[in-house]
Order: structure tokens, then sequence, then C-alpha cells
């Protein structure tokens, strides 16, 4: 029979990728739909079918992180294998906006993904792997490059909610022998990236310059130096985790760093434009405590 996985997630950059890869592998694949009065699949509606019309390997079901009665009822329903917890309120500076929010989603939303596990686990559901996404924003103001061995120093209140989601996980493996492991993942993106992120902010603006729709981008902190990776090759390093012999925690990151400022320079660039015409600093966009840089160590995850 093929394998299950539920998504937590599933209709964001990562969910996509990884259902993509999954359903590639022969997967049956399961999702997290949060209610909206808007239709909010676009990422995945290419590989979405009418289960009424049948032959689909994707399934998706309402929930929410925030409730943790769903998640059980996710979780008996579905019956994975294997898990991975992608859902969050992801954008670092509206954390600042929304910290408790963001905590109830973040960090115990992730607990009460675990306490469900826990009891499916115990009552007879079988052996189940689960991946936390964890955050390079975990190491905050840590010196590069960082490892699993590098101190966290949260300095968002999404920072803050993923290292409590992250020791969640370690706990639950320790405290009840679950098969969890925490991915600590640095950033990454793609077109599929959302519009508010500042690779998605900067290439869309490029364009709509170009095109002669608009003529400024505002930006926050130029000098802050990120390690950017692909979220394709991201969402592979979470399937490979799961299917090593024991569960671990592992840094993916492409171990090199580049400020946002060079980022904005070939993005004009390769646009034939002179990114200084049109790039102002807005203070709205610079967060009350900065990341000023990082760059992983990803030489645990390669082995």
């Amino acid at each position: 029979m093929a394998k299950r996985a539920l998504i937590t997630g599933i209709t964001g950059q990562d969910g996509a990728y990884l259902t993509e890869l999954l359903l590639s592998k022969g997967y049956e694949v399961h999702g997290l739909l949060r209610r909206a009065s808007l239709f909010n699949t676009d990422r995945i509606d290419h590989l979405y079918h009418d289960p009424h019309v049948g032959g689909t390997s994707l399934s998706l079901h309402y929930g929410d992180l925030t409730d943790g009665t769903a998640l059980r009822r996710v979780l008996e329903t579905v019956a994975p294998d294997e898990i991975y917890n992608l859902g969050a309120q992801s954008h670092v500076k509206v954390s600042f906006e929304v910290p408790e929010y963001t905590a109830d989603v973040v960090a115990l939303g992730t607990l009460r993904l675990l306490e469900a596990l826990r009891d499916h686990v115990a009552h007879g559901g079988g052996p189940v792997r689960c991946d936390q996404a964890g955050s390079s924003e975990m190491f905050g103001s840590a010196p590069p490059p960082q490892n699993e061995g590098t101190p966290f120093q949260p300095r968002s209140p999404y920072a803050a909610s993923k290292l409590a989601a992250h020791w969640y996980a370690v706990n639950y493996r320790e405290a009840y022998g679950l098969f969890i492991c925490n991915g600590i993942l640095f950033n990454h993106e793609s077109p599929r990236r959302g519009e508010t992120f500042v690779s998605r902010k900067v290439t869309r603006a490029v364009g709509r310059i170009r095109e002669g729709l608009q003529q400024k981008l505002f930006l926050g902190n130029l000098e802050a130096r990120r390690d950017w990776g692909f979220a394709g090759d991201y969402v592979e390093a979470m399937w490979l985790m799961l299917q090593q012999e024991a569960p671990d925690d592992y840094v993916v990151a492409t171990g090199q760093s580049r400020s946002v400022r060079e980022l904005v320079e070939i993005a004009f660039a390769e646009a034939g434009l002179d990114w200084r015409r049109h790039v102002e600093l807005d203070q709205r966009y610079v967060r009350p405590t900065e990341v000023d840089a990082l760059e992983g160590d990803a030489s645990k995850a390669r082995e």
C-alpha cells in the first residue's frame, strides 16, 4: 500500500513543493486546509482533482493548528505514516504586530499536533514519523555560521514561537519515544513565495517598474544578510529526514550568505535598471529587533 502523509500548511510554498514530491513518490497525500471565504489553494490547484471524479491521491481536510479537536479528528481519519508540520504565521515582521496569534499558531499549534500524535500512537495508531519545520530565525543574534550546536538567541515573536515548537518536538521525542525530526530551515525561496516576503517583493517590483506600473520599491534593512536556497530542495531534505534510521535535528542551508542589498542589485541589473533610482528606505519595514546575519552550516545533513 502507498505511504500516507499529512501536511499542515499544504497551501503554502513548501506545502506545494512537498505535495509534488510526495505524489511523485507514490504517496497518498492529505492536507490541512483553513476555512476561508476565498479560495486559497492556488499553489496546489494543479495537483488537486475533484474527489467525485476519482483517481486522486490528494485529499484536503478542514482544520487549523489552533483547534486541537479538529487536529485529532483529522489524524484519526487519515492515519498517516508521516506528518509534515509546515503550518505557521510565518512572517517575521508581522509577528511583532500579532505576537499572541503567532504564538498560538506556531508554538501552541505544534504542541496541539504533538499531543494529538501522542494519543494517536498510544491508542494503536501505529508508528508515525513527524517533521517539525523550524527556522534559522531561531538563531537570531548568534554569530554565523550557525549549525545544530549553535545556541539559539531568537529576536522576534516568530522566532521565539518556532523555538518553543522546536523544544516541544525534542521533548516529545525523548519523553515518548516518538520519531520526530526538527528541520532548522534557512531562507528558501521560489516563484511560489508569498509576495510580502522580501525576495518576491523585490522581484515583483522589478517587473512592475520595468513595465511602468510603479516607480518606487520601499524596503527595510538592506544590510541584513541571509542564506537563501530553493524551496524545492528544502522539502526534499524534509522527506530525507524522515527516511533515516533514527530521528534527529538538521540544519538545512546553502552555506552562502548574501545581503538584501546584493539581492536588490542583482534583480534590478537583470532588468537593466539602476536600483538606486527606485529603492527607498521605509522605517515601517525595519524590525524592532533585527537579525543581522544568518549563514547555515549544513554539514550534518549532507553527511
